[in-house]
């Protein structure tokens, strides 16, 4: 007759131990993909990230917006430009970009983490000056640089400031958009962006949700990598496209201090809950 109330109960306790080791703790989440796309998505994740928070840890939450940035440059007749991965950010792309980060995007979840029942914060560019930055410069195959306008890459990260917020109860939400010595903003890669954060703050945990599973191998998901696997992997081209920056990112941070990083697949619905509370986790975890 309990028997599904029993297997819920049984569920919540095989998060406790999980729960007490991290109380207390930072954990940065770097939100995209399809989970900022599928409206039940997003409401899983603001759940996920809201029940962090009331449990005792302390989530800051990182997004980018590609897919919706390149809608909005379409309707205005611009193609989106892309070299090595790296968007190139003239002024008009830029403005757009200021437009979606942070006026839509990260407004709108903000709203959605206050509807959940948490206090949230949104930072973007100007606002707060969290991410400071300056111009990236891509260099091509015989190490010419290449100008690829308003994108740039972190310089440093008003941590103390984050704390600040965080102290007083709020969940800070923070769009890739930095600023630079003079006041210009520049268009940051969000990988690269959340794993500075996760590195400056010393946090227990950094979090790339993406669209696949994780790291696979083989076509089989490969569920715990050390720092000298991943690196062996990226140069043997097991790792490859798209998952090379967010495996190097994930890299960086642990060289920086950050406990452990996971690659998750933002598809499956509570995927945070899952690879944080569960024994087994459902996607790749990243340690030294």
């Amino acid at each position: 007759m309990f028997k599904h109330l029993i297997r819920r109960a049984n569920a919540v306790l095989e998060a406790l131990p999980y729960l007490t080791k991290f109380n207390g703790k930072t954990i940065v989440v770097k939100y995209g993909g399809a989970a900022m796309q599928s409206d039940e998505l997003k409401q899983g994740v603001i759940q996920d990230i809201v029940l962090l928070k009331m449990c005792g840890m302390e989530p800051i939450l990182v997004h980018g917006g590609g897919p919706e940035i390149n809608k909005y440059l379409r309707k205005k007749g611009i193609e989106p430009k892309f070299v090595g991965g790296y968007r190139v950010t003239d002024k008009e792309t830029m403005k757009i970009v200021q437009k979606v980060l942070g006026e839509k995007i990260n407004q709108q979840i903000v709203s959605l983490i206050k509807k959940a029942g948490g206090k949230a914060k949104g930072f973007y560019g100007k606002k707060g000056r969290v991410i400071k930055a300056f111009k990236y410069w891509k260099k091509d195959a015989e190490g010419n640089k290449l100008d690829l306008g308003f994108t740039g890459q972190v310089g440093g990260i008003r941590y103390r400031y984050l704390n600040k917020w965080m102290k007083l109860g709020y969940i800070p939400v923070l769009t890739s958009i930095g600023v630079g010595k003079r006041g210009g903003i520049y268009n940051i890669n969000a990988d690269k962006a959340a794993a500075a954060i996760a590195a400056y703050l010393k946090a227990e945990k950094l979090i790339m949700m993406t669209d696949v599973q994780g790291v696979l191998e083989g076509g089989k998901l490969v569920s715990e990598l050390n720092t000298y696997r991943a690196e062996k992997m990226i140069r043997q081209g097991s790792i490859s496209g798209g998952m090379i920056p967010k495996v190097k990112s994930c890299l960086y941070a642990l060289r920086k201090g950050v406990k452990t990083a996971h690659i998750i697949d933002g598809r499956l619905p509570h995927s945070i809950l899952l690879e944080l509370f569960t024994d087994h986790g459902i996607g790749t975890m990243v340690r030294k």
